[in-house]
């Protein structure tokens, strides 16, 4: 028998992440003088790449808007996985760069003369669930400062980069493993921070701030089998059909029956992965009233069959 995996009062971000924990991990610590440039390719399937800036300044270039000049304090992920790059901004071509071990850990420096930046180079583990869901509702490029602005200070992030750091440059028993859970904790607090800001990125992180629409986000994610219409999330939501539709577009830029599949599509794929129950039970849980319509789907979805997801989950860890 299959059960419920999340209680019904959760936020949004909760839910997000218990439906699709995220483990991090640091790569790197980078330690240059200008002129210096961080070069980064497209990322593995499961892995979200991300940057904190300790001291000094960069400028980070992606396909994804302007280039955007960080701060000490700030951190930026690419939850597309896309291709990016950090740089001191002179346009100099960067010293050569010197890699060494110290305690386990990678660390690159360069002999430029100029300015310093400390980064800290890491990505964010998604696990073998399809990742339509949490990449698709967040922009491809997220830049978060726990630096003050407007006299308001996310203390917890300012506290979790000052543990993270000293981890990452400390070499204290059990260095390497705080620093991976840290990095985790890192992916929530970025998040959480993304969606109080006055401007939230649109996708998933901008219905914290419409709480009109989170009894349907709930019943979406509570009852994904049930064969929801748009009539009746509206209901739930105290609107009409139209006055939700609108407020659902505006927030997400995505249908109510859109992100309705992905969170069904989620669900099963974590299932077939993690669990042994028959396809065509997943299938009937997460709202297919037959196993061909869920083969169907699944496939168009993520690119396989349900069989073909769950051997490539399980040989992958």
């Amino acid at each position: 028998m299959l059960i419920r995996l999340m209680p019904p009062t959760m936020d949004i971000l909760s839910r997000l992440l218990s439906l699709m924990p995220v483990a991090g991990r640091l790569d790197v610590r980078c330690h240059f003088g200008a002129p210096w440039r961080i070069e980064q390719p497209d990322a593995d399937a499961r892995e979200m790449r991300y940057h904190v800036l300790l001291s000094g300044s960069a400028v980070v270039e992606d396909a994804h808007g302007a280039p955007t000049e960080l701060k000490a304090g700030d951190i930026v992920l690419f939850p597309s996985g896309g291709a990016h790059q950090l740089h001191d901004g002179s346009g100099a071509a960067p010293a050569p760069i010197d890699k060494r071990i110290e305690h386990g850990r990678t660390i690159e420096s360069n002999h430029g003369d100029g300015d310093i930046a400390d980064v800290l180079c890491g990505s964010f583990v998604l696990p073998a669930v399809p990742q339509r869901l949490l990449r698709e509702n967040l922009p491809g490029r997220l830049v978060v400062s726990s630096a003050p602005k407007g006299g308001e200070v996310p203390e917890r992030l300012v506290r979790l980069i000052d543990l993270l750091r000293d981890e990452a440059l400390e070499a204290q028993p059990g260095s390497e493993s705080l620093v991976n859970h840290l990095s985790g904790a890192l992916f929530a607090l970025t998040l959480r921070y993304a969606s109080h800001t006055d401007a939230p990125p649109r996708g998933l992180l901008a219905l914290a701030q419409r709480p009109r629409l989170q009894p349907a986000i709930d019943a979406m994610f509570d009852t994904p089998g049930k064969p929801w219409t748009l009539p009746e999330l509206a209901d739930l939501c105290h609107m009409s059909r139209a006055t939700f539709a609108r407020h659902f577009d505006e927030a997400i830029g995505r249908s109510a029956a859109d992100v309705l599949t992905d969170i069904r599509m989620t669900l099963a794929g974590r299932l077939l992965a993690q669990g042994s129950q028959p396809v065509a039970e997943i299938g009937e849980y997460v709202g297919y009233q037959s196993d061909a319509a869920f083969q169907r789907g699944f496939k168009r979805h993520v690119g396989m069959t349900p069989a073909q997801w769950r051997s490539a989950a399980r040989a992958n860890g």
